[in-house]
């Protein structure tokens, strides 16, 4: 017993002398233990962290998961789409063919239309041009050539064909008719409408009822000149009157009773050419039926 007291007295004294040496090595310890313990701090707040992420991604993952289920969903019934419009189409595929041979017949009859049109055009300048150039001056003054919508218009002064309220054409006229006349003769593909126009001031002869007797039979007048004495074909020729309803300028003052008071030639081309474009139009489904 007193051995084991002596014993445990000398460990302590062991104990303490190794104290006493090693403060050096404890305080190196403690600095170690500090550092470890800050790491693990460290450590464990990213965990944490890490945890959290972890959590997040599942419930990424989740959503994922189910957007994917619902894809399959949808690309499941766009196949069933596909298929159906595949089938759909493999049965219209025939009138698939036959809308483009339709089209394409369309297209060239489209392209006859604007060639013909554009020939009009071509031979409507070229007529516009000639008949300009063939006139003089004074003639010019009284002499107004256009083209409006395919179609040539010669407007003639009633003060340079006929005597105030006589339809019978005057020899100062004669020779701008001949040269128009001239012209017409070149252009044998087109037909020709004289219509006769007036003011609203009433006729007052006795042999010509109103303004639409004397518009007609000044109209008329020309056509004859025209066959008669410069040899226009009269198949080619139509004579109309319009009295006072086709006025071009106001009534009211002196100068647009002239301008109304005038004989139009209208040169138009044969429409025999279009009319047989509008027989050959391609027909269609709704024509067959």
């Amino acid at each position: 017993m007193k051995f084991k007291a002596l014993f445990i007295g000398a460990s302590i004294l062991a104990i303490m002398s190794s104290s006493c040496v090693s403060n050096k090595k404890y305080a190196e310890l403690q600095t170690k233990y500090d550092q470890l313990n800050t790491t693990y701090n460290s450590t464990r707040e990213d965990l944490i962290n890490c945890n959290a992420d972890t959590r997040n991604l599942q419930t990424q993952l989740d959503n994922a998961t189910a957007s994917n289920e619902e894809l399959k969903k949808g690309m499941a019934e766009l196949k069933h789409t596909l298929d159906k419009s595949m089938d759909a189409n493999a049965q219209g595929s025939v009138n698939i063919a036959k809308l483009v041979d339709e089209i394409n017949a369309s297209n060239k009859y489209i392209k006859q239309l604007v060639d013909a049109k554009s020939k009009s055009d071509s031979l409507n300048i070229a007529l516009t041009n000639k008949l300009t150039r063939s006139l003089n001056t004074d003639e010019l003054k009284e002499v107004d050539v256009k083209v409006l919508k395919g179609v040539v218009y010669i407007s003639l002064a009633d003060n340079m064909l006929f005597k105030s309220g006589s339809y019978e054409v005057n020899s100062r006229a004669m020779e701008t008719l001949s040269k128009i006349a001239k012209i017409l003769k070149d252009y044998k593909d087109y037909d020709v409408l004289v219509e006769g126009n007036t003011d609203n001031v009433p006729i007052s002869k006795t042999n010509i009822r109103n303004n639409w007797d004397l518009s007609a039979l000044r109209a008329s007048s020309v056509v004859q000149v025209l066959q008669n004495d410069f040899g226009i074909n009269p198949n080619r020729l139509t004579a109309g009157g319009r009295g006072e309803f086709n006025a071009i300028a106001d009534n009211g003052t002196e100068l647009g009773k002239q301008r109304n008071r005038r004989t139009e030639i209208i040169i138009t081309p044969k429409l025999d050419d279009f009319l047989d474009l509008i027989d050959k139009a391609p027909e269609t489904d709704d024509d067959a039926k």
